[in-house]
């Protein structure tokens, strides 16, 4: 029964493993549908060093500004949310040595349109036209802007959201300036542009943190492009330009592609080696190994925070090689239980149980150094800690779950044949000397001891306490030193029985003691426990 089971379910899990590698590999249009299925592999973002696209490092100054982390949080928050509202979704904007912020924008067409948008970020102010010296709100008091068609005006419209402070100082000077103009300008370096990019007239007080700029007569990207303009000068630290470069996507692909190479040569040689070490533990690794690469291509492609780098390669690389080193220190375990005397199954038991503590305490302090990589880190270094954690919680995994679990089911299909496992005794090894030991449980002992028919219940009792069993070589009880010893536990159904198989009496031998009866373990035929 247990044979027919394993094989099925390793017939499902063949069945599902093929079905991950396809949807891991490949992308196809589904029949009779306009659906278009992109793989696992297609869907990872890619980072900067695979993709192509600009970088640029800005310097901020700190000094004698109050709550300065906060605020660095503040402005790398506004300057992503400005590049995906001009529809750089895949920007990445993370503070650097807790001073710089680095923007990255992979994948772009036009590298001289993110240098003028972000290039030199500068400061905006609000101004009334009869007072042009003083300014009523500044970036530093608007949360966000976004710009879009508003239907119910049918026109185009900048919604602006201000702080708490902001929104009350907006609400008092447009309550005393109804029916004036206002005018926003652009501040670089400490100079205000001569030309506002918008003017509009005070309608009403406007409270509440909320504002609405319309515009009449233009079109929506005019109002997205104000919008953009708002938000780069709404930056709570001042930035200067450090550096930026522009990286072709020619030698990001060449890199890419020569990981996956190496990647793929590096696996089928691994492999190769744990078939030829380990023979079908080999093919049960190779198969716990598959698991693990679509696993991985699958949380890469579904995390949004995750970006792929030549880092991150060699994350998943290192993070291979640890399940790898997992399934070798199992075997090795297994080996050695099985060479000192152990069934196949007993073995598997022991060998487990042994390498889990192992296994578990070197992928713990790999997951600390990952996540202080995470934390500390920037760039590319940050992609590789991600990287690194999430194989390392996947191989973890897939050793102590995927592979003893297919361990299970190929061993109760055959656990007789050693050189199907590639297992061989030690030369010391002595047949039955570490043979596992049987529980009995009260059901079996309650049958054992009946009473036979024709004899009266008090007959058969148990045992004293610790009755012992020997033989001597003409077969006849001896209460001398004995050369094979056997110890029994009282027989009672709360308490099992305990025997080693290499010393169970057989049915016709007797205690050594006149008054006690004959192991009820004696006629029991021989049990293997499952593993």
């Amino acid at each position: 029964m247990k044979r027919k089971s394993s094989i099925i379910k390793l017939t499902l899990i063949g069945v599902v493993l093929v079905i991950g590698i396809v949807l891991s590999v490949c992308s196809f249009s589904l029949p009779f549908s306009y659906y278009n299925y992109n793989s696992f592999a297609s869907s990872i973002k890619l980072g900067l060093d695979l993709k192509g696209g600009v970088y640029a490092v800005y310097d901020t100054e700190s000094a004698g500004v109050d709550n300065f982390e906060s605020k660095l949080e503040g402005t790398q928050k506004r300057l992503q949310d400005l590049l995906v509202s001009k529809g750089y979704t895949e920007a990445l904007v993370t503070i650097e040595n807790k001073t710089r912020l680095r923007v990255e924008v992979p994948d772009v067409d036009n590298p001289s349109a993110i240098f003028e948008l972000i290039g030199k970020p500068a400061e905006i102010e609000f101004v009334l036209d009869e007072n042009p010296k003083n300014p009523v709100i500044t970036g530093d008091h608007v949360k966000s802007a976004e710009g879009y068609y508003d239907s119910q005006q049918a026109a185009p419209v900048v919604s602006l959201e201000l702080t708490e402070e902001g929104g009350k100082r907006f609400g008092e000077i447009t309550a005393d300036n109804v029916g004036k103009s206002m005018s926003i300008y652009i501040v670089t370096d400490g100079v205000r542009d001569e030309t506002p990019i918008s003017t509009a007239n005070i309608q009403e007080a406007i409270t509440g943190g909320r504002a609405q700029i319309t515009m009449s007569g233009q079109d929506t990207q005019a109002a997205v492009d104000l919008a953009s303009q708002i938000m780069s000068g709404t930056f709570d630290v001042k930035l200067s330009l450090k550096e930026s470069s522009t990286i072709s996507p020619t030698l990001g692909e060449q890199a890419l592609f020569l990981g996956i190479i190496a990647g793929a040569v590096g696996l089928l040689l691994v492999i190769a080696f744990l078939i030829w070490r380990y023979r079908l533990f080999g093919v049960v690794a190779t198969i716990a190994l598959l698991i693990y690469a679509v696993l991985m291509l699958f949380f890469l492609s579904v995390f949004p925070w995750v970006q792929l780098t030549l880092p991150g390669i060699a994350g998943i690389i290192l993070s291979l090689g640890m399940a790898v080193d997992g399934n070798i220190i199992i075997y090795e375990r297994i080996r050695d239980e099985y060479r000192d005397g152990k069934s196949i199954l007993a073995s598997l038991h022991a060998g487990f149980k042994k390498a889990t503590v192992a296994i578990f305490d070197s992928n713990i302090t790999t997951i600390i150094a990952a996540i202080i990589l995470i934390i500390f880190g920037s760039g590319s270094i940050t992609g590789f800690g991600i990287t690194l954690l999430i194989g390392i919680i996947l191989s973890m995994f897939t050793s102590l779950v995927v592979t003893r679990g297919l361990c299970k089911y190929f061993t109760n299909i055959n656990n007789a044949n050693e050189k199907l496992y590639g297992l061989k005794r030690g030369k010391n090894y002595v047949p039955g000397q570490f043979e596992e030991e049987e529980e009995v449980t009260a059901e079996e002992i309650e049958t054992t001891t009946a009473a036979p028919a024709g004899e009266t219940e008090g007959a058969h009792q148990c045992a004293p306490f610790w009755t012992v069993f020997w033989t001597t070589s003409d077969s006849t009880p001896s209460r001398m030193t004995p050369p094979e010893l056997t110890l029994q536990r009282p027989v009672s159904s709360s308490w099992p029985a305990i025997w080693p198989r290499n010393s169970r009496p057989s049915a016709q031998k007797k205690s050594a003691f006149p008054n006690t009866p004959a192991s009820p373990l004696a006629c029991r035929p021989r049990r293997q426990r499952s593993f």
